[in-house]
């Protein structure tokens, strides 16, 4: 082959190396401070932003209807995270122009704009103590108009959380609302009444509203709800107020302290294994379809290779035509080609049909080719046997089908259907044999492997193993020091 033409390859320690420690995210979180931030002098902030003890900060939006509880969740957030606690109210007490100015439109009961209400937020947290410390946003955006003006500056919060309870209930807590006018914390006379008896002796009502006051600024809210959460429905999440206050901070703190699913680059090194017959070639196929990954069959891959003039293709064929098996280093060797290409580099790959021991395992490890999800399908030797009497070669193709899973395309093609030799019962139950004497092995070499029952239809089958292939898996944050 000339070497003009010969196949780019990437070694696997680079994307291995990347994803270790998580430099793609890195340069996603960089570039994503830079463009929200805005400095003067990119480069200086870049270096005083990797200086920082954390540079993961949390940026939440926790918003909801009048009385559901989101001053007392967003003063905890804030008090365990270090976050700066932003509200209306604080924002408009800035010492700048803009709140000045802004400030004028609400004590001459006038409303104001959306455009300078959003420029005055920008101008908050823009500030230092919110680019290092990271914010709660209570109350804010108050509609999708606002959510799109604060999208097109930049300002995309990691966590988006929505407190919701019915409407009776939050009409009767803005009734039995009570504050803190040293503190600022918010109470209720049935449901969150302080310990502190000197607290408790001090507190204030808030703002006198009717019931039928209550209810009007609730109907104002459910009007621009929809449109809000469509603006963030893709790191929302809804919380029920109406239970324990315990109970509902303790659903908001886990879903902030979770990790955000992040859009850099990683590439999808699925390894599928499993008995004969448990649908790895088919699963592995519908896989590589649906996510543009590279399909790659070990037995495929040897026969590709026997029919090529090579000299690998020379050295396997007497294997192949004498059913032998191909020493595990020859095998090695053509794995790790086809895997080193450019194409299984960029898009990812999934593998099946090797390895089919800890030992094979283990040198594919030692080729730095590890998988980033390992899946054992789990299927009974009967369901095995049942499935592969079912199962027919196109003699013209070598393409396998199946009766029910996998029927042939036309009429000619089923005429042509030949059943493997080696789909023999006595075959399949003594590969089927050797398969559960090496799957302990195996599964020592893989602790952190998905188990999937292959005993379903191929759709649920694919179902199951999506919910854990698709994207990052997102990590938790195991405390707020961590920020």
């Amino acid at each position: 082959m000339d070497a003009t033409t010969k196949p780019l390859r990437i070694p696997p320690e680079m994307s291995i190396y990347a994803e270790t420690h998580e430099i793609f995210d890195l340069v996603q979180l960089m570039v994503t401070n830079l463009l929200v931030d805005k400095p003067e002098d990119p480069l200086q902030y870049l270096i005083d932003y990797l200086k920082r003890d954390s540079l993961e900060v949390p940026r939440v939006m926790l918003l909801g209807p009048p009385a559901s509880g989101k001053r007392t969740i967003a003063r905890q957030l804030c008090e365990q995270t270090r976050a700066v606690h932003v509200t209306a109210s604080s924002v408009l007490k800035e010492d700048t122009e803009l709140a000045r100015r802004t400030q004028q439109h609400g004590d001459q009961k006038q409303e104001i704009p959306s455009e300078q209400w959003i420029r005055l937020i920008q101008q908050r947290l823009s500030k230092t103590d919110c680019v290092q410390q990271g914010w709660v946003l209570e109350g804010i955006p108050r509609n999708r108009q606002e959510a799109l003006l604060l999208q097109e500056l930049g300002i995309a919060p990691d966590h988006v959380v929505v407190l919701e309870a019915p409407d009776a209930v939050l009409i009767h807590r803005s009734l039995g609302k009570r504050v803190d006018p040293v503190t600022g914390d918010v109470y209720h006379t049935t449901f969150r009444w302080p310990r502190d008896d000197e607290v408790g002796r001090r507190l204030v009502r808030g703002e006198v509203l009717s019931e039928e006051q209550a209810a009007a600024r609730l109907l104002r809210y459910h009007r621009e709800a929809h449109g809000l959460r469509r603006a963030y429905e893709n790191r929302l999440a809804v919380v029920n107020a109406d239970q324990h206050h315990d109970d509902v901070y303790a659903q908001v703190l886990t879903h902030v302290l979770r990790r955000p699913r992040s859009a850099a680059p990683h590439t999808p090194r699925v390894l599928l294994l499993g008995p004969p017959a448990s649908g790895k070639s088919l699963l592995a196929e519908r896989i590589a379809q649906k996510y543009d990954i590279v399909n790659v069959g070990c037995g495929q891959l040897l026969k590709a290779a026997a029919a090529d003039q090579a000299e690998t293709g020379e050295l396997i064929t007497p294997y192949l035509e004498t059913r032998e098996p191909v020493p595990d280093s020859t095998v090695l060797q053509i794995l790790t080609q086809r895997l080193s290409r450019l194409d299984c580099t960029t898009r990812g790959w999934v593998l099946h049909g090797f390895p089919r021991n800890a030992e094979q395992a283990k040198k594919l490890q030692e080729s730095k080719f590890i998988p980033s999800r390992v899946f054992f399908l789990e299927v009974m030797d009967a369901v095995a046997l049942e499935r592969v009497a079912l199962r027919a070669v196109d003699s013209v193709t070598g393409e396998r089908y199946h009766s029910l899973y996998k029927p042939a395309p036309s009429p000619e093609v089923q005429a042509r259907l030949r059943q493997s030799p080696l789909d023999s019962e006595a075959l399949v139950q003594a590969r089927l044999n050797e398969y559960w004497d090496h799957m302990p092995a195996l599964q020592a070499v893989y602790p952190d492997a998905v188990y999937i029952s292959g005993e379903q239809d191929p759709h649920t089958v694919l179902e199951s193993l999506e919910s854990r292939l698709v994207g990052q898996l997102p990590k938790r944050l195991s405390s707020p020091e961590q920020w």
